[in-house]
């Protein structure tokens, strides 16, 4: 398999449309080539291209932020010598100044599949600053490790944020290339935006289903993304960034694994399986102890319970990590009216609304959980619909078939 980053380093005849234009580069630690060279340090090393600035998203360009809201300075790389703006620190758009220092922007940013990811949202507002300053965008396409499942609810009208970047449900089974298009589409953006594809990538093929095992690396995109286990996981386990659950940072199975020190894993297992059984599948569940090092319930034993996705229980089209934290939370309400689910503080900047609603991109979720009276098929009924036009939406914006 080769990324847009692959092809546009071998092919000269690809990259003589940038011959003579100021050339800027998108990138954080997952941006590198087959043999792990970061496509900063490669793309310098090519004679036809003028590398003029750079640009990192959150958590950095190379990596160096660990926490949400822990923001990224401005710096002039040292080996290159070329100004570094932050698109996660003074500003989260680039200003015209920084637009002004090149004429072509190459995107590559590894995704995870997953609308809550903020890198499509950067993605969103570079392509929106480029329509107004008149700039060119080249996406350097990249997998989209958990691959064209779709599942969760669409974002509903008035709750974009920095984590919601459009009307995507949670897991949107597109790649950033395929997500570019339908950004300049839906949002009727007059840019040059072009896409370098890959080759070679086969999303419904196993065991990766999305990921090539076996054939590259992974390398952490973001500091909480270890693995390609933890990709699959996510767009259920991010919801519990919401919540006064422990998401497993602080240890080295982060949003894997949820817990906390008050939890009884094996009633909230028994009553899950009560509740929904179906939407436990595709999966193994097992419970667990883990003392985080930081963050939530930091240097306490918390109970809780780890999501098996690397073994032969692992069903790529069944496994629904929405529905199953859905559940998770479903569970525990019903075991514990009282308990303190939903966590109350600024979520990526957001003051006046629920991180759980945020995540979410409504508050439908959070109401289905604290109605006593609703059961799993309320939610499911609004689910499917949206997954259902999803899945007809962005039919044409598929590049890989």
């Amino acid at each position: 398999m080769k990324t847009g980053l692959d092809r546009l380093l071998e092919d000269r005849g690809l990259r003589k449309p940038l011959t003579g234009r100021r050339v800027a580069l998108l990138a954080h630690p997952a941006s590198v080539t087959t043999d792990l060279r970061h496509s900063l340090d490669a793309l310098a090393e090519l004679d036809d291209l003028k590398l003029t600035a750079a640009f990192g998203p959150q958590h950095g360009l190379r990596g160096d932020k660990q926490d949400n809201m822990v923001e990224s300075p401005d710096f002039v790389d040292s080996l290159h010598q070329i100004p570094v703006f932050s698109l996660y620190g003074q500003v989260r758009r680039p200003t015209p100044s920084m637009m002004d220092t090149f004429d072509v922007l190459l995107v590559d940013l590894q995704d995870l599949g997953c609308r809550i990811y903020t890198f499509i949202t950067t993605l969103r507002y570079v392509l929106e600053a480029a329509a107004q300053q008149g700039k060119s965008v080249w996406i350097l396409d990249r997998p989209n490790p958990v691959g064209r499942p779709v599942e969760g609810l669409r974002l509903k009208p008035g709750w974009e944020s920095f984590v919601g970047a459009g009307p995507l449900p949670m897991r949107h089974g597109m790649t950033m290339g395929e997500l570019a298009n339908w950004f300049t589409c839906t949002l009727h953006l007059d840019v040059d935006c072009r896409v370098v594809a890959m080759e070679g990538w086969e999303p419904a093929q196993g065991p990766g289903f999305g990921w090539p095992l076996g054939e590259r690396a992974w390398v952490n995109p973001s500091p909480n993304a270890p693995n390609p286990w933890m990709a699959r996981c996510y767009p259920g386990t991010v919801m519990l960034e919401g919540t006064t659950l422990s998401e497993g940072r602080g240890t080295t199975r982060s949003l894997e694994s949820f817990g906390a020190p008050d939890l009884d894993a094996l009633a909230l297992l028994r009553r899950m399986k009560e509740l929904a059984p179906q939407w436990m599948n595709g999966c193994r569940l097992r419970p667990c102890w883990f003392e985080p090092t930081f963050h939530k319930h930091a240097g306490k034993l918390c109970a809780g319970v780890q999501i098996h996705v690397e073994d032969d229980s692992y069903a790529h089209e069944a496994f629904r990590p929405w529905r199953l934290m859905a559940l998770v939370f479903k569970a525990l309400r019903s075991l514990h009216p009282e308990y303190p689910i939903w966590r109350n503080f600024p979520y990526e900047y957001e003051q006046d609304r629920l991180a759980i609603d945020l995540i979410n991109g409504s508050e439908i979720l959070r109401q289905w959980v604290d109605d006593a009276a609703a059961g799993p098929w309320a939610l499911e009924e609004l689910v499917q619909a949206d997954e259902a036009s999803w899945l007809m939406e962005r039919e044409e914006f598929l590049l890989y078939r």
